[in-house]
């Protein structure tokens, strides 16, 4: 017959080793085989692809590196990996051993005509030990600190969407700064020509050959071309502001460097975006989803546990030593016992916060699969953008180079008088409304390539890693099930 000092330590590593609570299993969904324009070829780890270089700038290469380092809500997502971490730890304090101690002493005397020994004096010194152990017998701790755990992987995932979200609002405003540059050049180079026009009407005004209508008219879209500069200037400078804000550096020095103008960033070549699968592993923004739906799955075991009878073991021991010039001496006391909490009546309120977490957990593993397909459906839009970009900078290119061509054409027949001023000026408005869509187009392909790359989740692992935080190695790749595609 087993006895009862045998049976007692076995039964209470059976129940250590009780967990309330699901286990989390990463979530499945099926997904089509590959992107409607793209390959069956999976990609790898592209967490490090520095794709901006396929612009060919340096400022722009020099920019995003900075920037990985400097930007300030990268450096608030950091300082909350350091909560998650602390979060950890509090959470699996409440199912350790604690122990507490404390000291005093007094000194106590008594004068007076009255006092039958005057000036006696006494010194009490006291110490306490206080020791308690909560058993953790249903794992409500063990769950509280995989819960935190998570939280902790999506922390790490957090910072890695917030390097995303700063790499593509770098890059786009570094494009929109370079395009309103290049509007900037384009209405400088159209109001040469206009002047030049207004001065030609002029001549053959006094020449007899133009009336007053058609100098009034030349003035006009010389003045409205002058309009339009400074409101491309006020456009350009706000980008230049939004770039050094991001960069954590004065409004003047990125002014400096972005000076003198320079070309638009142009991609020219293609994207790997893999498999609708690969964003499982690549998208941080997917991770932190997963992350966040395996928190919410542990926070029910812990909701369960507090569902069932509790157990703490404490004990107590305090020595005392007196002192005085009668008589001196020790005391110790101590105590030690388990106490037993059972909730019986508490109007419901325990297994409502089970059926909340429950309802939480499922409420985020909703919010995963929306994730996923967000994701998909913004890879299979700038996927068939940047497919389609090429053939509109092309079609934009030659029909600039048309109207310039017929600019040059009405001009010289205007000069030979053989035309109209009218034919000029629309010349001249159709080159502009011409150089300013291929700006435009230009812009805009550049736009969609980053779009491109920041929704297959490269880029956001910066070349130095020394000085940032790293995300932990126990981070589960999510897996998914794949249908292939009709």
């Amino acid at each position: 017959m087993v006895s009862i000092r045998t049976a007692a330590p076995a039964l209470l590593l059976v129940l250590a080793g009780c967990v309330s609570g699901p286990d989390h299993k990463p979530p499945e969904m099926p997904l089509p085989a590959k992107f409607s324009e793209g390959g069956t070829k999976a990609n790898g780890d592209v967490a490090g692809s520095q794709w901006w270089t396929a612009f060919g700038d340096p400022k722009l290469n020099a920019f995003a590196a900075q920037g990985l380092a400097q930007n300030l809500t990268i450096q608030q997502a950091l300082e909350r990996i350091n909560q998650a971490e602390a979060a950890v730890v509090t959470a699996g304090a409440g199912g350790l051993p604690s122990l507490t101690v404390s000291g005093d002493n007094t000194t106590s005397g008594q004068k007076g005509g009255s006092v039958v020994s005057p000036g006696t004096r006494r010194n009490t010194t006291t110490g306490t030990a206080s020791a308690s152990w909560l058993l953790d017998l249903w794992g409500q701790y063990r769950r509280a600190t995989e819960s935190a755990n998570a939280s902790l992987d999506a922390a790490y995932s957090t910072v890695d969407v917030q390097r995303l979200t700063y790499l593509q609002d770098l890059a786009n405003s570094y494009v929109n700064a370079r395009y309103y540059q290049a509007l900037i050049s384009i209405a400088q180079e159209n109001l040469k020509s206009r002047r030049d026009t207004l001065s030609l009407t002029k001549f053959q005004l006094e020449a007899g050959a133009a009336s007053r209508l058609d100098v009034v008219q030349a003035e006009g879209l010389v003045n409205s071309t002058l309009a339009l500069i400074p409101g491309y200037e006020i456009s350009y400078r706000q980008q230049v502001h939004h770039i050094a804000t991001l960069l954590n550096v004065s409004s003047s020095t990125i002014i400096a460097q972005m000076q003198g103008g320079g070309r638009q960033p142009v991609f020219r070549g293609s994207v790997r975006t893999g498999v609708p699968a690969d964003l499982i592993r690549n998208r941080p923004d997917v991770r932190v989803a997963e992350r966040t739906l395996a928190a919410s799955t542990a926070q029910i075991g812990v909701a369960e546990a507090k569902l069932f009878p509790s157990i703490t073991l404490s004990g107590a021991i305090s020595p005392t030593y007196i002192h005085s010039s009668s008589a001196s001496g020790g005391l110790t006391t101590w105590s030690f016992g388990p106490s037993l909490n059972l909730p019986i009546f508490d109007g419901g309120a325990l297994r409502a916060g089970v059926k909340s977490a429950e309802s939480t957990s499922r409420e985020n593993y909703l919010a995963w699969q929306s994730t996923v397909r967000s994701a998909v459906e913004q890879v299979e839009n700038y996927l068939s953008a940047v497919s389609r970009d090429a053939q509109t900078v092309a079609a934009q290119q030659a029909q600039v180079k048309s109207y310039q061509e017929a600019l040059q054409l009405s001009t010289a027949s205007y000069k030979d008088g053989a035309s109209s001023l009218l034919d000029v000026l629309d010349a001249q408005r159709n080159v502009t409304a011409a150089q300013q869509s291929l700006a435009q187009a230009v812009q805009q392909s550049a736009l969609d390539y980053i779009a491109l790359n920041v929704n297959i989740g490269a880029g956001y692992v910066p070349a130095s890693k020394a000085t940032l935080a790293q995300a932990p190695a126990k981070a589960k790749v999510v897996k998914v099930a794949a249908k292939k595609a009709n």
